[in-house]
C-alpha cells in the first residue's frame, strides 16, 4: 500500500490510530471515514495521494479500529481528535476530508478549527437531524431501509443500537465474502455497485470490514447516537470555504442532505451530479479533483 500505522496517546488515556501515506513532503490532508469504517478507508492504490502533492492521513475515529472508544461523544468532539493527530504529525495548517459519515464530522473541524483548517471537503455527508436541520421525515426520505432502521435502533436505546450493529457487522462480513458488490445492500445505485466491484475497492474493503470492527463496533454505536443528537456546532456559522459534493441517486445519504447543507453552509462551493451516487465513479480523478481542492481552492467540475 506504501502507508504505515501510527498511534498516539491522547489524554485521558485515549489512543489514536491513523494511516500516513501519500506523499512525505506534500501538502497536509487528514481524511475521516463514513459510517462505519476506518483509517484503511481509502484508495489502496497509495501513488494516487502522492501524485495529488498531498501527504494523506486517515484516522480510526474513537471507538474504530485501533483507536479507544469515548463514549457519549457529539460530532463537533472529533475536531479535538483531528486536532491533536495533527499536533502529533507537526501540522499547522491542514485540510480535511470526510464522507458520508465523516462528513458532519469534517464539518465540525470547519466550525471549530478555523485558525488550522484552511479548507474542507465534505462528499455525501450527512445533514442534522431534528430542530437545528431536517425534520425525522425529511432525513429519512429516500434512504435505504438499512440504513434507516439505525435510526430507529439508536432512538430504542444503546443496548439495542450494540445488538443490532453487531449484527450488521457480521451480515457485512459475509455479504462482502458472497457478493463484494453488494456490501452496502440491494438499494445502491449501478455505479455505486460498479465501484464496489472494481479489484482495488475489493482489496480495500477487505481489510476495511474487519478492521472497523476489531475491538466491537462501538464506534459505529457512537456514531449513530451522535448523528440522532445534536452536532454541538451550527453549519451556518462556518466560515472557511467547504466544498459539499453529492449525488441525486444516493440512497444511503439522500440528497436532501445535501441540499440541506448547500442551504446552510454559507461558505460552500457546491457540487452536484445529476445521476451520482453515494460512492465515486472514477476514484482516481475525484482524488485528484479533491486534493486539487484542498490545496489551492479549485473547484472540481463535474
Amino acid at each position: 500500500m506504501g502507508t504505515h500505522t501510527e498511534t498516539f496517546g491522547l489524554p485521558g488515556g485515549r489512543r489514536l490510530s491513523c494511516e500516513v501515506g501519500g506523499d512525505p513532503r506534500g501538502y497536509p490532508v487528514i481524511g475521516l471515514h463514513g459510517t462505519p469504517g476506518c483509517r484503511l478507508s481509502r484508495w489502496p492504490v497509495d501513488s494516487a495521494y502522492a501524485d495529488a502533492g498531498v501527504l494523506y492521513v486517515t484516522t480510526d475515529r474513537a471507538g474504530y479500529g485501533q483507536s479507544t472508544r469515548r463514549p457519549g461523544r457529539s460530532v463537533a468532539d472529533e475536531a479535538q481528535d483531528v486536532l491533536a493527530v495533527a499536533d502529533a504529525m507537526g501540522f499547522d495548517r491542514f485540510g480535511v476530508i470526510g464522507g458520508s459519515g465523516g462528513g458532519p464530522h469534517a464539518l465540525a473541524c470547519a466550525a471549530l478549527l478555523p485558525g488550522r483548517v484552511e479548507r474542507v471537503a465534505c462528499l455525501s455527508g450527512l445533514a442534522p437531524l431534528g430542530d437545528r436541520g431536517l425534520s425525522r421525515d425529511e432525513w429519512l426520505a429516500g434512504m435505504d431501509e438499512d440504513s434507516a432502521r439505525e435510526l430507529e435502533w439508536a432512538e430504542a436505546g444503546e443496548a439495542v443500537l450494540v445488538r443490532e450493529l453487531a449484527r450488521q457487522q457480521q451480515q457485512m462480513v459475509e455479504q462482502f465474502a458472497a457478493d463484494p458488490g453488494g456490501l452496502f445492500g440491494d438499494e445502491v445505485s449501478d455505479a455505486d455497485r460498479g465501484f464496489l466491484e472494481r479489484p482495488e475497492a475489493v482489496e480495500a474493503f477487505r481489510r476495511i470490514v474487519p478492521e472497523q470492527a476489531a475491538h466491537g463496533v462501538f464506534g459505529w454505536v457512537d456514531d449513530t447516537l451522535a448523528f440522532a443528537a445534536p452536532w454541538g456546532f451550527a453549519p451556518e456559522l462556518i466560515g472557511i470555504p467547504v466544498l459539499l459534493a453529492y449525488g441525486r441517486a444516493d440512497v444511503l445519504v439522500p440528497p436532501a442532505h445535501g441540499e440541506w447543507l448547500a442551504a446552510n453552509v454559507p461558505s460552500a462551493a457546491i457540487v452536484v451530479s445529476e445521476d451520482g451516487g453515494h460512492l465515486p465513479s472514477d476514484p482516481v480523478a475525484e482524488i485528484a479533483d479533491n486534493m486539487a481542492w484542498l490545496r489551492y481552492g479549485l473547484v472540481p467540475i463535474d
